[in-house]
């Protein structure tokens, strides 16, 4: 294979990695805090795209055309409102179900989802149809024999790095993160601690929520394109590289992401006369390594959970 061609693949693998990273993080957020499965999660990415895609259009209607402003105001309010949205769900739909069976939970989060989706077909103007996303980064690129790289891509990659960087700092080397580990480990002795239990849920739904968001984002800016039916198959593949790498490691959903990229990138090169079949491929690995190591790559330790 020609080595350019070799190249492309890679960074290519390497983005949808980074997205399916970030969506499977924030699965493994709320199974972390609260042992739920929030199947609306990839749902929450999709309104939060176009949340950031509203806000785009309203700042081109008040005459703001700058890029860069443009590309703050759209992240700004993505991750904002989608922060407020996931302690929502979390407040109102996810902790009056504690004590109910999962399999509620289960339902009432997936149901959401649905409405989400819906809410954006039938009411988002002319919302059934694909939208196309602004291409607000710099379109520089750099050719080296017949490879070619994107400078939005190096910019998306090196943006989604620095979240995940983020989101372990806050998670190891913070009051917070300390509080949300304490929760996770023993619910009933970090509130005999102190710990305001139901803030810390609220916070954690609220910061896997807005990381959805920005891989919303990124997704959009990546491929200039959204749709209403976008975070169905990202929320699917999130959940699937939060399983592939052990459901409650937030290394393992980032290890797990990166695999699932490869499964389809590999599909796509060793299939190239059917490379639309890349998915059917990457899943039926999936399913062998779940049925290899039903507890994921990186087994959850009991003792730190997040």
């Amino acid at each position: 294979m020609d080595m350019g061609l070799l190249g492309q693949f890679i960074v290519n693998g390497m983005m949808l990695g980074m997205m399916y990273a970030l969506v499977a993080v924030g699965f493994t957020l709320f199974f972390g805090v609260l042992d739920v499965i929030k199947f609306s999660h990839g749902d929450v990415l999709m309104v939060g795209t176009f949340a950031g895609f509203s806000t785009y259009l309203g700042l081109g209607a008040i005459g703001i055309d700058n890029a860069f402003v443009q590309l703050i105001g759209v992240l700004v309010v993505a991750i904002g409102s989608m922060a407020i949205l996931g302690a929502i769900i979390a407040r109102y739909l996810v902790l009056p179900l504690k004590s109910a069976p999962p399999l509620n939970t289960l339902l009432v989060t997936l149901m959401l989802g649905t409405v989400l989706r819906e809410a954006i077909r039938l009411f988002y103007p002319d919302g059934s149809n694909p939208k196309r996303f602004p291409s607000l980064l710099p379109t520089d690129s750099w050719t080296i024999g017949s490879f070619n790289l994107r400078a939005d891509s190096v910019i998306l990659l090196v943006g989604g790095l620095l979240v995940i960087v983020g989101v372990h700092v806050l998670i190891n080397r913070t009051r917070l993160g300390m509080a949300i580990r304490a929760v996770a480990q023993d619910e009933e002795t970090a509130k005999c601690m102190g710990i305001n239990f139901k803030m810390i849920v609220l916070l954690t739904f609220g910061l896997g929520s807005a990381v959805a968001a920005f891989a919303g984002v990124m997704n959009g800016l990546y491929y200039n394109e959204i749709n209403f039916g976008m975070g169905l198959l990202l929320g699917v593949i999130g959940f699937s590289a939060a399983i592939i790498g052990g459901l409650g490691n937030i290394y393992g959903a980032i290890l797990g992401g990166f695999i699932f990229a490869a499964l389809q990138t590999l599909g796509a090169v060793a299939l190239p006369f059917a490379s639309a079949y890349k998915d059917v491929f990457a899943f039926a690995v999936v399913i062998a390594l779940i049925a290899w190591r039903p507890t994921g790559l990186i087994a959850e330790k009991t003792s730190e959970r997040v």
